[in-house]
């Protein structure tokens, strides 16, 4: 039976759950409130609409057999009313309300005694000059921050003035040996599907993913504590769906979890062409009942973001394609974007080999030959 299945969010992530959904029975709908947005062109209906907005969402989600999301901001107090309905939301509103808050985010792997690093709630200016002590920390929104936004680093006293106005998490900085990545799906009837970890490098200056590796190069011991706290974080939100639980290593060895997020990630895009079943078609098999799929990498692969270069802004020119396309077992993702702006998101590019030596020098490799601009320098 054909199940209608609406994604609140047009942008890439979306883009990417559609081209999945060709092979499924299913009819699908996108609310974005950009035309031009990268997934109106690949959907059965596109609604023009705030995600933000409670009506606008409930409106959406009438006659749907289920909602999930491509970004966590959206009207929750909606996504309630519709569930109520017999919406089916994916995740749910309640794992949702938890991931979308960093407090409620951070309280949450208190209760749960998930290990994470120590933090202060500070809801002000004021209240964060009440913490010279606790420097060096990581100061985040409680909520509109993504891509490296709402995030500023606080080292010492003199950088409280640098600090956010208004509710956010405190959080203690731990010196970071490694940072990674895990992928848990969650299906209806509780069972779960973990993905191979990710080693993710970020650039520093845009506080974005630049490149990532997988399976991460880690201990035995450490890959233990990893699938495990990500386990833990995935079933105690209590809601199918997937999950990105994104970690750290310190020097000690210890694993701490750094955030959630309840949907499909730039970590797991690599999954598309290196694993069996790709962190968007698992989510297409939670939301319509199907047995969860196979999570083993077919390769060991690197997956480079490519985001909008520095000085250029405008309609996107993509400079360097076909090199990368001659690399063996490259496979290039072009997000459909039509502006680019500098550290702007607008593809990636997946090399499979089981030489990690190789991927490393072919991600090195596409950061210095493809390059996206734009038709006016800044």
């Amino acid at each position: 039976m054909m199940k209608k299945i609406g994604i609140l969010g047009g942008g890439q992530l979306g883009r990417m759950l559609l081209q999945v959904a060709a092979n499924y029975p299913v009819m699908t709908s996108i609310m974005e409130k950009d035309a031009d947005c990268p997934s109106a062109t690949l959907c059965h209906h596109f609604v023009l609409g705030d995600i933000t907005n409670y009506d606008d969402v409930l409106q959406f989600g009438e006659g749907l057999d289920a909602i999930t999301i491509e970004i966590e901001n959206v009207n929750i107090d909606a996504l309630y009313a519709l569930e109520a309905k017999g919406c089916a939301i994916y995740p749910k509103p309640d794992a949702l309300k938890t991931i979308k808050n960093k407090i409620l985010q951070k309280q949450f792997y208190h209760h749960h005694q998930i290990p994470s690093p120590a933090f202060h709630v500070v809801n002000s200016l004021e209240e964060l000059n009440n913490h010279v002590s606790f420097l060096p920390a990581v100061q985040k929104l409680a909520t509109g921050g993504y891509d490296g936004k709402g995030v500023q680093v606080i080292r010492k006293s003199d950088d409280l003035h640098l600090g956010f106005n208004a509710p956010s998490v405190l959080e203690k900085m731990v010196a970071i040996e490694k940072e990674l990545a895990i992928t848990v799906a969650i299906g209806n009837d509780g069972t779960a599907a973990v993905y191979p970890p990710v080693e993710m490098v970020f650039d520093q200056s845009l506080n974005l993913l630049d490149y990532q590796i997988c399976p991460a190069n880690i201990s035995e011991n450490i890959l233990w504590k990893a699938e495990a706290l990500a386990l833990a974080v995935a079933k105690n939100l209590k809601s199918p769906g997937i999950f990105a639980v994104e970690m750290f290593t310190d020097k000690d060895n210890n694993v701490w979890v750094n955030e959630t997020a309840p949907r499909v990630h730039n970590s797991g895009h690599h999954t598309i062409e290196a694993h069996y079943s790709s962190q968007f078609d698992m989510l297409w098999r939670v939301i319509l009942g199907y047995p969860l799929g196979n999570t083993q990498k077919i390769m060991s692969s690197v997956m480079v973001n490519l985001v909008g270069s520095e000085g250029y802004t405008g309609t996107a020119v993509y400079e360097g394609l076909n090199e990368v396309l001659s690399i063996p077992n490259a496979y290039v993702h072009l997000y459909g974007k039509k502006e680019t702006k500098p550290g702007r998101k607008m593809g990636h590019a997946t090399v499979m080999s089981d030489d990690r030596q190789e991927l490393l020098h072919q991600a090195n490799k596409i950061k210095h030959t493809l390059f996206v601009k734009g038709d006016k320098k800044i």
